[in-house]
């Protein structure tokens, strides 16, 4: 059975919060991007017992930096200040959600210039990492549980799991799916917050496959330029998308003709039924091949 993994909130540590939880970051709100953390794809295998385990959110990325909320980019997500009044003064790393299923939603709710204080009310900050804590993720992880939970009503700290094996992760996986959640993520319990890509963060998401007409080009720019940039394919339900990637230059200088049929693999679908991060695989629709 898989557990939730209940580090001791009583732990005591050396290294004094305080220097971790310095005063607000100083940014500068014309050109800073918040120091965050990114994962990679998860690919071969890896050992397994070596890491915790969580489930993916489809929200959007918010880093709190002690004073205000900043996307991955660098833009301000204006909060009312009833949100955010019992957070600490020490930046954290999470996603704002609204719950599975709910990304453009939220996304919506992100992008106003005043927040309207009524669609705040069901947003939480689901935190998953303190960037500034220097301590490995499972230590981060128990300094998380016993300095967030129940400090706010619109904070929580997403559970991490320990995994023993294969059978395990793909039982987790399967469960979490079947709720409508994206999949897992997976970080080593030794890592520390390391800016940038991380090999030690990786993310484990279902791939699909899937077959749409070729209906018109998209011309290529930049290198791509006097080539074809993307396929408009048609889906059986008749809705369009662009196919931009997968393809290697020659298929580009000799895109698929127009008619015909083209396989590519996604990672889910949008709200409106289009797949998401689609990748060109082959023309037609027979057996498809393992890429390189």
């Amino acid at each position: 059975m898989i557990k939730v993994l209940f580090l001791s909130i009583a732990l005591f540590y050396t290294i004094s919060l305080a220097a971790n939880e310095s005063s607000a970051l100083e940014v500068n709100k014309s050109a800073w991007r918040p120091p965050i953390q990114l994962a990679t794809e998860l690919k071969g295998s890896i050992e397994i017992a070596d890491y915790l385990v969580s489930e993916k959110l489809d929200g959007i990325r918010g880093y709190w930096t002690g004073v205000d909320f900043y996307t991955r980019t660098g833009k301000r997500i204006s909060v009312p200040a009833w949100f955010s009044e019992d957070f600490p003064s020490y930046p954290l790393d999470g996603e704002l959600w609204l719950g599975r299923g709910n990304f453009h939603k939220m996304l919506s709710v992100i992008k106003q210039s005043q927040a309207d204080p009524q669609l705040w009310q069901s947003v939480r900050f689901m935190v998953f990492d303190l960037p500034t804590f220097k301590a490995p993720f499972e230590e981060r992880y128990a300094r998380m549980l016993s300095s967030l939970t129940a400090r706010s009503p619109y904070l929580k700290v997403i559970p991490q799991f320990s995994v023993d094996s294969q059978a395990q992760l793909n039982t987790l996986l399967d469960e979490v799916l079947a709720k409508g959640g994206e999949g897992l993520m997976l970080h080593h319990k030794e890592a520390l917050y390391k800016v940038g890509r991380s090999s030690q963060i990786v993310k484990l998401k279902p791939l699909y496959t899937g077959s749409a007409k070729v209906v018109g080009y998209q011309a290529g720019k930049g290198r791509f330029k006097g080539m074809m940039g993307a396929l408009v394919l048609q889906l059986p339900t008749g809705q369009e998308f662009k196919l931009g990637t997968g393809f290697n230059d020659a298929q580009r200088m000799h895109p698929p003709k127009i008619g015909s049929q083209v396989s590519y693999e996604y990672r889910g679908l949008t709200h409106k039924g289009i797949p998401r991060f689609a990748s060109f695989i082959q023309e037609g629709t027979g057996k498809i091949h393992d890429k390189e």
